[in-house]
């Protein structure tokens, strides 16, 4: 003798599903980690390009531009109320950019004392 007739098919629809066998899987409780600040990323991106590009004097552009986002930066996380994250990369942002500003102005100044003393020091040719 046969089985039983398949069940008939699900009403178009939708309609309620039953759970699953053993019921539903458990929440996981957590919260989603803050976000990080656009403006720290871009202070920290900017602070390291200041420092690698100290030799051709464009740490004295990308220095200030640096400490400013990540001056800034580090008062939107601070107001944001844990909703923003990046604090870190602010202060190091803004770090590297004071540390690129003031070597590529040392190195300014250091070119120009060679300069100078290379002209002061030379012996006229007969």
């Amino acid at each position: 003798m046969p089985g039983p007739p398949p069940p008939p098919p699900p009403p178009m629809g939708g309609g309620f599903v039953p759970p699953p066998p053993g019921g539903y899987a458990p929440m996981s409780a957590g919260y989603a980690a803050p976000r990080n600040d656009g403006l720290a990323i871009a202070s920290l991106i900017v602070g390291i390009l200041s420092v690698v590009c100290t030799l051709g004097c464009f740490g004295v552009l990308l220095g200030p531009a640096a400490a400013i986002m990540g001056f800034i930066s580090r008062q939107r996380i601070a107001t944001s109320g844990g909703a923003l994250g990046g604090g870190t990369l602010a202060v190091i942002g803004l770090v590297l950019g004071i540390v690129g500003f003031v070597a590529s102005v040392g190195w300014f100044f250091l070119i120009i004392s060679g300069a100078i003393t290379s002209m002061t020091n030379s012996t006229p040719s007969p």
